[in-house]
């Protein structure tokens, strides 16, 4: 039979909270590098821009919370950066912008940095 302490159960789950962010800042990208290719007014787009949003969405809702372990100062950097990826995701959805690169990189150095 298996017996797992708290502290092992808690951790996979961090484990696995972590993957499934990873994760999600992937799909995220690569549903941007279809958009760029397709072009601001494509489906691709609307697609990236919507999927960005709800995923940026939902982490600045976590970060937020009081129950959240990471650190102040991280969690409102992070918080800043989401806020600016939802700001330009925006802009490309009206059309008064095309910086898809920089979601891009600023998707993967989030992405990356998550360990």
């Amino acid at each position: 039979m298996y017996q797992f302490s708290y502290a092992e159960i808690q951790t996979d789950s961090l484990v696995d909270a972590k993957d499934r962010e990873r994760q999600l800042l992937s799909r995220s990208i690569d549903l941007l590098v279809a958009a760029r290719d397709g072009g601001t007014s494509s489906m691709q787009a609307v697609e990236a821009v919507h999927f960005l949003n709800r995923v940026w969405t939902s982490f600045i809702e976590d970060l937020g919370s009081p129950e959240n372990q990471l650190p102040n100062e991280l969690r409102a950097n992070l918080i800043s950066i989401g806020l600016w990826l939802l700001r330009e995701a925006e802009a490309v959805r009206r059309g008064d912008s095309d910086n898809f690169d920089g979601l891009i990189e600023v998707s993967q150095i989030i992405r990356d940095g998550i360990q």
